[in-house]
């Protein structure tokens, strides 16, 4: 009943410094510049246009034009006449065009992604890319229609409730101003996985029963229902929407993390930024499908998908494949006074463009946004009573939290509004010493047993091109990193009661401001790297630790070139014993849990095979008298991006 069309080739940009060619959306002018260091990308205005036919539709439909994303601030402009303006890089908008259009109709959108003080994020470690970087349609629907004005939602909700083996889902629909003055009637279907009908019922307000209601049941079972609404004017059918719809039942124990429908459910996972390299947020749903498999073979089964409003078309993959997910806004690093309005806006639309998501069990408010130190503190934590009140007034079936600063302290009132708290704690990396956390949490427990708890970030740089045979914190070599998430994952092993683990984070991504490792422009603390070609050890001792799949891997393969007499290699594998051999000669077999050290007397040509079970891998590492210079970080200018 609706008809969407897609806009998205040959539109006119004007771009930094007036520049004018012909591009292709998605689209950001920061995909470069904002990924090569120097903090010096292009933040300002730019223009696309272009002209469309009028849209075939009927005197009583009207048309809407649909925007995904654009970043930060928009303003649609029709033929002349502005008809829209939206702020929010991250978020759906719409606007009802249909009064304003012609034969030729010409849209010019003017684009900002400039400094200022009321839009969010504007400090943070990730780049701002500008632009239209998702995208733009013709949405054509019956102007008797489920409402689509208030905050680009869906027009329909639902939550859900579970009893013994019996599922109840109310269901909220929203009928436009047009559709409630005719009279109009609304039909709820569901139907299961195979398209059969299981309940119905009139009206738009309504609760389906479902006996032996088949739970969505995180990774090991996702199963989703269909949820229809149809709405009628007599007896004609004129507009119909759908979603998605998983039951299921989730709690937070302050004793042992996190519950799905009625067991423990440890969560452990990732955050994701959305970028690529080359391409900026400007990716396609195959590169969406591409970081999910990817995130799908570490056995991940929660993300934190930071830090702003992703794609619709990701919170689908999370809800058909069964991850867990916090969702947030940007409100990060540092408060604004004038950007409150920013962060409301931002939150309505982040809760009723993803309210139906069975996948997203939290909503968070903040991030680090004491970083910034103590300026404005009283405003700061009042707008963070406004959002928790906001989220729990809008969606109180899930609990709101927030990522606090390593820094910020346990005794900052900041931490202790939502209902959940998340540390980004990088305690051996950016401080010395790992078992700092083992102490920190301890600390915190004893001071705050109540408050339920979680690492919402934690992680070291890894990258692949600088190795050592002693790795020590600070030198950015692939060794370390694995050193750091070794101690992690037997550290969240010893503390259960922690709800939930991030890694910061599963792919590198752009921040122009750093200059760490190297590579200016990038933080590389990913699992993998920016281009998505290079899993990094780390990723292999995360699969061996969290994917049930066989799997062996040999690490420091790319530390092809080694001086030391004898060599320790470093094995991650999830089977409980594995052999090594070095050119045709076993070494040693080993039993040990996830990681295998074997010491290998160095030949000048080493050929390496391991094997556990019917499983097997190879690497070749040569003896060599000179240290290699390029698997050390060049002395200079480090900077993080503070």
């Amino acid at each position: 009943m609706r008809k969407i069309e897609t806009i998205m080739d040959n539109w006119l940009f004007t771009g930094p410094y007036n520049k004018q060619t012909l591009v292709d959306l998605p689209h950001t002018w920061n995909a470069i510049d904002g990924q090569d260091g120097g903090n010096d990308y292009y933040r300002g205005s730019c223009t696309y246009e272009k002209t469309f036919p009028m849209p075939v539709f009927s005197r009583d439909e009207r048309v809407y034009l649909q925007f995904h994303g654009i970043n930060a601030s928009a303003e649609i402009v029709l033929n002349g006449e502005a008809v829209c303006v939206h702020h929010g890089g991250y978020s759906t908008f719409r606007v009802d065009v249909t009064d304003r259009l012609q034969n030729e109709n010409k849209i010019e959108i003017k684009v900002d992604n400039s400094v200022n003080t009321t839009v969010y994020p504007q400090k943070a470690d990730f780049t701002f890319y500008g632009g239209i970087y998702r995208d733009i349609e013709i949405l054509t629907v019956s102007a008797l229609h489920f409402d689509m004005d208030y905050f680009a939602g869906p027009g329909i909700k639902y939550t859900t409730d579970v009893d013994g083996t019996n599922g109840y889902i109310n269901v909220d629909t929203y009928l436009n101003q047009a559709a409630k003055n005719a009279g109009c009637t609304v039909k709820v279907t569901l139907t299961d996985a195979d398209g059969n009908t299981v309940a119905q019922d009139d009206g738009p307000q309504t609760t389906l029963f479902v006996e032996n209601v088949h739970l969505w049941d995180g990774l090991a079972d996702p199963y989703l229902y269909k949820l229809t609404a149809t709405l009628y004017n007599g007896d004609v059918a004129v507009d119909e929407i759908s979603c998605n719809c998983g039951v299921r039942t989730f709690e937070f124990s302050i004793v042992d993390g996190f519950y799905l429908n009625g067991r423990r459910y440890p969560l452990h996972g990732v955050s994701r930024h959305q970028d690529w390299k080359g391409i900026g947020n400007a990716i396609d749903t195959e590169k969406m499908e591409r970081d999910m498999a990817l995130i799908r073979e570490i056995g991940a089964n929660t993300i934190r998908l930071a830090h702003y409003q992703h794609s619709q078309y990701f919170y689908d993959l999370c809800d058909r494949v069964g991850m867990i997910v916090w969702a947030e806004i940007p409100y990060i690093s540092e408060h604004m006074p004038d950007g409150r309005e920013n962060t409301i806006s931002q939150m309505k639309e982040l809760i009723i463009q993803n309210y139906n998501h069975p996948s997203i069990v939290m909503w968070g408010v903040s991030n680090e946004i004491t970083i910034s130190g103590k300026q404005h503190k009283k405003d700061m934590l009042d707008n963070h009573r406004v959002l928790n009140d906001l989220c729990h007034e809008m969606d109180p079936t899930r609990p709101t939290t927030l990522a606090c600063y390593a820094m910020c302290t346990p005794f900052n009132p900041v931490s202790r509004i939502t209902d959940l708290v998340g540390w980004n704690l990088y305690l051996g990396w950016y401080v010395p010493f790992l078992w700092l956390n083992d102490l920190w949490v301890k600390f915190y427990k004893f001071m705050y047993p109540q408050q339920r708890l979680c690492f919402s970030e934690y992680g070291a740089e890894g990258m692949p091109n600088l190795h050592s045979a002693k790795p020590h914190r600070g030198d950015h070599t692939e060794e370390y990193q694995a050193i750091y998430h070794e101690y992690m994952l037997k550290f969240f092993d010893r503390n259960p009661q922690i709800w939930a683990n991030y890694v910061w984070n599963m792919f590198d991504f752009a921040a122009d401001a750093r200059d760490q490792g190297g590579e200016a422009g990038m933080n590389h603390k990913g699992l993998v790297s920016f281009d998505r070609k290079i899993k990094k050890d780390s990723f292999y001792l995360y699969k061996a630790w969290w994917n049930d799949e066989p799997m062996v891997h040999i690490a420091g393969k790319r530390y092809e070139y080694r001086t030391e007499s004898t060599t320790t290699i470093t094995v991650y594998s999830n089977q409980p014993q594995v052999s090594l051999y070095n050119n045709g000669k076993l070494i040693a077999t080993k039993q040990a849990e996830k990681i295998f050290k074997f010491d290998v007397n160095m030949e000048a040509e080493n050929h390496i095979e391991v094997t556990a079970g019917s499983l097997k891998d190879n690497a070749v590492i040569y003896k060599t008298e000179t240290a290699r210079p390029e698997y050390k970080v060049k002395k200079g200018k480090s900077r993080n991006w503070v």
